[in-house]
């Protein structure tokens, strides 16, 4: 599957002095799922699904702020990824809006709220199946 083969909603660079785009680091936002990858020659990339984020912080720095950059600090249900920074972006709050709202799409497709992304006695049932899924 090639780049063109996905459909996404959003995309940049992280940003380096002077908000400019000098990095190997790329964020992507599909209706479904936030994708980081990073490198040039090998590159390795890191997917979370969007229904299993639980929170986010936006982060404006005076440094950011002075180019029209600012960070998004992720929280998800993600075993690999609890945390995920998207460092130095443009537009944030914009950025922001689109994953809250894809977030609350993904949410109502699965029947998930907040209250169903707590764990319960160490048992936790995200897709509503039966199963544990807080691998």
């Amino acid at each position: 599957m090639g780049k063109k083969d996905i459909n996404y909603v959003w995309t940049d660079k992280k940003r380096t002095l002077f908000g400019w785009p000098l990095s190997f680091t790329r964020y992507y936002l599909t209706e479904t799922k936030f994708i980081t990858q990073r490198g040039f020659l090998s590159i390795d990339e890191d997917e979370i699904d969007l229904y299993k984020i639980t929170d986010k912080k936006v982060k404006r720095p005076f440094f950011q702020r002075m180019f029209g950059c600012g960070s998004i600090i992720i929280y998800s249900r993600d075993a690999d990824t609890p945390t995920k920074e998207v460092h130095c972006v443009k537009n944030v709050r914009a950025v922001s809006d689109q994953i809250d709202k894809y977030l609350n799409i993904m949410r109502d497709r699965y029947g998930i709220r907040g209250r169903d992304m707590i764990m319960h006695d160490g048992f936790h049932d995200v897709d509503g199946d039966g199963i544990d899924d807080s691998y």
